[in-house]
């Protein structure tokens, strides 16, 4: 089997990542940076982020597993003492294939006829440089508002414990396959109205956003930040592909939510 290792880049993740490179090459395994099937990630769950946009373009042949060097994480289940344990699974154990839903983002500018499109795992927002931003939200090919405010935020469900939450979104369940819009500090008074509550959209639903007013926008991808001038259009729904994960044990993912929320 093909593999890889990445880094936070601090030192403790980056002395992990060499033992764990030697250990899989001890076993036999195939270090490979270009084309691996299993992706280690060594740091925590922004580690495994960028991992997974490094390899996006071969997500159907790439399994990701995360060790957590800071605090536990949603992607990130594994602890730097069970380094040993983690390899000989990956080494020697048939593995189980978990799948969950990403984001689809396609940007449309005006004056161009080229679109962008982008996979997000975590969320997409849309805000104005300055001011307000003004968009229609079309849900299926018809208008369903018409939104005043700083942004709007479209996560995945593996996403909804991130920004999604902070901003009052529901924390979904990454088997769902269905995207989220929350809204920031919509602008709600006798004279403009949005449902003022977070929507869940199904998979093959699209919500498609269109900004109204002249400003300029920045959109962001995951931790990715992109600066337009003009947008004619940011269209949103689960992607085709699917992130995979390797599971060699459970990982419960309300315990993940206990954990990082609930527990003391």
């Amino acid at each position: 089997m093909k593999f890889t290792v990445t880094s936070r880049g601090d030192d403790v993740s980056n002395t992990l990542q060499q033992r764990i490179k030697s250990y899989l090459l001890e076993f036999g395994l195939t270090h490979d940076e270009e084309a691996p099937e299993m992706v280690v990630t060594v740091g925590g769950d922004g580690t495994l982020l960028q991992a997974f946009h490094d390899y996006s373009d071969r997500l159907e042949d790439t399994a990701f597993v995360g060790i957590h060097t800071g605090h536990l994480g949603f992607y990130a289940d594994w602890v730097p003492d069970e380094v040993e344990k983690l390899v000989i699974h990956i080494a020697k154990t048939p593995y189980q294939i978990v799948e969950y839903p990403l984001l689809e983002v396609v940007i449309r500018h005006e004056g161009n006829v080229n679109s962008e499109r982008h996979l997000a795992l975590n969320e997409c927002t849309i805000k104005s440089f300055e001011g307000s931003l003004v968009s229609n939200v079309e849900i299926k090919g018809d208008v369903f508002e018409i939104f005043r405010g700083d942004g709007l935020c479209i996560s995945t469900p593996s996403g909804s414990t991130a920004y999604n939450k902070a901003l009052g979104g529901a924390i979904l369940h990454p088997s769902l396959a269905s995207i989220q819009i929350s809204e920031m500090a919509s602008i709600n008074n006798r004279v403009y109205r949005t449902v003022g509550s977070p929507l869940v959209l199904p998979q093959h639903h699209t919500c498609l956003l269109k900004p109204l007013n002249d400003v300029d926008i920045q959109v962001t991808i995951d931790h990715y930040t992109l600066d337009h001038k003009r947008i004619k259009s940011l269209q949103c729904r689960v992607a085709e592909e699917k992130i995979r994960f390797a599971r060699f044990r459970p990982f419960p993912f309300w315990k993940r939510v206990k954990e990082s929320f609930i527990r003391e």
